[in-house]
């Protein structure tokens, strides 16, 4: 039997190469050797506010994206969190097992907490969410990236702690796939990771962007103030820059060297750029099609809703049966 991978991302923001990169790619790469279930998660989304129109498109829009890059529906399930109840169910379950001592010391939290004058329960309870996610379909394998290890970490502690009082119920979820994706950093400041929230029009190139505003972003990006490439001494946007072009193309390190030692900063973005573009056409090109086709993505997510709440209602059972709730 094969193993299930449970993994999601937020419908907000603006997908990016550094997501393609770095984790979608490899989703559609395992879908042969897991059982995988891709998750929508809309509900993390609202822990700060979203216009309700553009929620329920860049939903649609996100599921169109996983079929363009590869993800296979006779093979994997695309689900919508809020399609699936047994989500807020069991988040509310695992809540009545958290220490909120727990929760106020997540990083994240904090960091989000300090941005706003009023703090929403919400961004608190985010990690509880995130573990009913996660524990819903007893995945044994979550990739997720460094920045939700903590989150992972915390899932594994609220699985454990719920195990403990009540039987074994859950099981505690590995942290990795057996396989990497690239960091890719932000072309404007190659000093932080690439981010869907953030919306400065020079940070990201989208998956989406037309081939005109990927290269002008391109040949925008910061470098350093050496005339040519320097794989000892160049700075972190020339090798932000390189590790873009190595990761879509497949490149040894060695290759590397061979092709860009020397280059003047100028030319190799303009050969990145053309790498890039070239790698996002067809991508596009698929995700115009799905689309187009409206009946046929529903179709896609009524499926992969109907296959993931057939699981998500017996873990559910399971947990209200050993907790002594009525079922």
């Amino acid at each position: 039997m094969k193993k299930r991978v449970f993994t999601a991302a937020q419908p907000s923001g603006n997908v990016h190469i550094g997501n393609y990169l770095g984790a979608f790619r490899q989703w559609a790469a395992v879908q042969d050797d897991y059982e995988c279930i891709f998750g929508i998660v809309d509900m993390h989304a609202i822990t700060v506010y979203q216009d309700p129109k553009d929620l329920s498109y860049r939903t649609r829009e996100f599921a169109a994206i996983l079929l363009a890059l590869g993800i296979d529906p006779a093979k994997s399930a695309i689900m919508v969190q809020s399609a699936v109840p047994e989500h807020a169910e069991l988040a509310w379950l695992l809540t009545c097992v958290t220490p909120i001592g727990w929760l106020q010391r997540m990083t994240q939290f904090k960091t989000k907490a300090a941005r706003y004058e009023e703090v929403l329960d919400g961004l608190l309870q985010y990690p509880v969410l995130m573990a009913a996610d996660i524990l819903l379909y007893n995945a044994s394998i979550v990739p997720v990236g460094d920045d939700q290890t903590q989150h992972l970490e915390l899932t594994r502690d609220v699985a454990d702690r719920f195990n403990r009082l009540y039987g074994e119920t859950f099981v505690l979820p590995a942290t990795k796939l057996p396989t990497v994706g690239a960091r890719i950093m932000g072309l404007d400041d190659p000093t932080k990771k690439m981010s869907k929230s953030e919306d400065v029009g020079g940070h990201a190139v989208t998956l989406l962007d037309p081939p005109e505003v990927a290269r002008k972003k391109i040949m925008r990006a910061q470098t350093d103030s050496h005339p040519e490439v320097d794989f000892q001494l160049s700075g972190p946007g020339v090798k932000n820059l390189l590790q873009i072009y190595q990761a879509f193309e497949g490149l040894s390190d060695d290759a590397m060297k061979a092709e860009f030692a020397g280059m003047r900063y100028g030319d190799l973005k303009k050969r990145v750029a053309e790498c890039v573009v070239a790698r996002l056409q067809p991508i596009q090109a698929r995700f115009k099609e799905v689309m187009a086709d409206e009946a046929g993505l529903h179709r896609v997510l009524d499926e992969g809703n109907a296959r993931a709440r057939t699981i998500a209602m017996e873990t559910v059972r399971v947990a209200k049966e050993r907790m002594g709730l009525f079922v």
